[in-house]
């Protein structure tokens, strides 16, 4: 993006991590094994422990793997997240969403069934919109 700001962020271990984001991290990395994410989250306790309670808020949802799949990838694949779109792919793996919709999500060509395009184009809309239908 043109005219965006570069920011370096430390990458934390259980080491370097504060005091207050240790459990939090040594949770999550015992969870989901070497995490950029999280690593870089740590610098805020604070942030760690929100971005957890969303998430955890967000996997209590009715939406299927395939459909929480579809709002994670569609953000992240508008926001451009150079990070974000790999991991979720490999997440959506392990979640056992097939390759044609992490695919199509990449690639931005038509998903498999008109169900999922219009919770893309929800999530597009919602997003673009900054929450407005």
């Amino acid at each position: 993006m043109e005219g965006a700001l570069s920011v370096e962020f430390p990458f934390h271990d259980l080491e370097t991590a504060p005091e207050k984001a240790k459990p939090l991290l040594r949770q999550l990395l015992e969870h989901s094994g070497p995490n950029g994410f999280y690593a870089v989250t740590a610098e805020s306790p604070e942030t760690l422990s929100a971005y957890n309670a969303l998430h955890q808020a967000f996997m209590a949802t009715s939406f299927s793997n395939e459909e929480k799949t579809i709002v994670w990838q569609t953000i992240n694949v508008e926001n451009e997240c150079n990070f974000c779109v790999p991991a979720h792919t490999f997440m959506a793996k392990s979640m056992m969403v097939s390759d044609e919709v992490s695919n199509a999500l990449r690639d931005e060509t038509p998903l498999p069934n008109a169900k999922l395009e219009a919770l893309r184009d929800f999530t597009l809309l919602m997003l673009r919109n900054r929450g407005n239908a």
